[in-house]
């Protein structure tokens, strides 16, 4: 099982540290570990794990470079993403990971306790119990955006250090035209096309909501 190497990770991130190379390639081995018990990602998908899950997640990391220091709340993770990739890749941004399904939480926690993640808490929370406050906060197609803002609406902290203002990186597939106009919220649109060239990413983008 562990023959499936994140190629495709190093590709697009060719200066990992030594550290990061070994905890994406753990992923797999540990994906398929507890999916096989808890089912968190399609069976079909796990093959794909790198390119459809882990490389999907970093889609984020092309848009916004998170800096030493900030936090980054990941609403709805399920099994992770994209907290996890993001936790590896920024080691020094605090990363907390929620999801309204324990199960799901338990995954989490014992990927990242697998891998060592310093930077990553996980709670079995819904995201209007949070109480804390976030220079970003990323999810991966929960629900609609209209839906998604009202709960993490004024969970933003006010000061901005990033080449980007604080705000909302939202990963979604599809024509987004409808939702964003119905959301009645600013966004800018991403393409993922823009940055890998795998066909799976064609209709995939980052959505970018500043607060």
């Amino acid at each position: 099982m562990s023959d499936i190497k994140p190629d495709i990770i190093t590709k697009y991130f060719p200066d990992l540290t030594a550290k990061q190379l070994e905890q994406f390639s753990q992923l797999f081995e540990l994906y398929s570990y507890w999916n096989a018990q808890i089912n968190v990602i399609s069976r079909k998908d796990i093959e794909e794990l790198y390119e459809r899950h882990v490389l999907h997640s970093l889609g984020i990391a092309m848009v916004c470079k998170f800096k030493a220091g900030e936090s980054v709340l990941d609403v709805g993770t399920g099994g992770g993403f994209p907290g996890i990739p993001l936790a590896i890749l920024f080691p020094d941004t605090q990363f907390h990971l929620v999801d309204s399904i324990g199960k799901k939480i338990k995954v989490v926690k014992e990927v990242a306790s697998a891998l060592g993640l310093q930077n990553l808490q996980a709670d079995h929370l819904r995201a209007e119990q949070i109480k804390g406050k976030f220079n970003f906060i990323v999810s991966r197609a929960v629900t609609r955006l209209g839906e998604f803002y009202p709960w993490i609406q004024g969970k933003f902290k006010k000061e901005s250090i990033n080449a980007i203002p604080n705000g909302i990186l939202y990963l979604k597939g599809g024509d987004l035209a409808e939702e964003i106009k119905e959301s009645k919220l600013k966004a800018e649109l991403y393409p993922l096309s823009a940055y890998f060239e795998e066909d799976f990413f064609e209709t995939k983008y980052v959505v970018y909501v500043p607060q």
